[in-house]
């Protein structure tokens, strides 16, 4: 009979979700929300809960909108107590507006303005 550890049985076991990183502000830190759906015992409405868990990132690699699976792990910090396994779907990166010339010739064109220089 061989021996299996102990170590790799427990390990295997870690529960494992998927969310979607809502802040990604923190360094190695990122802040997930897991949405469940639940059916009422006795009423059997079905209604969504969302859970909100503290993930490490140890590379910083996922940002918010990503799809990603988190497993539990040791404690890390006062809240973090999941990790980053793989990133599932990551969310479109969409670059900082920049202001157009329109916008300012609005702003200075304002009809507040010229009707104090003409009283």
């Amino acid at each position: 009979m061989a021996a299996v550890p102990a170590a790799s049985m427990v390990r295997g076991r870690r529960r494992v979700i998927q969310g979607v990183v809502v802040s990604d502000k923190m360094d190695k830190t990122r802040v997930v929300d897991v949405e469940r759906r639940v059916r009422h015992p006795f009423y059997e409405k079905v209604t969504t809960k969302h859970s909100r868990f503290y993930m490490h990132d140890e590379g910083n690699e996922s940002h918010a909108g990503d799809l990603v699976e988190i497993m539990g792990t040791r404690p890390l910090s006062r809240l973090k107590r999941w990790r980053l396994v793989r990133i599932l779907k990551a969310a479109p990166h969409v670059a900082p507006a920049v202001k157009t010339a329109a916008v300012t010739e609005r702003k200075e064109k304002s009809p507040r303005t010229t009707e104090a220089k003409t009283a």
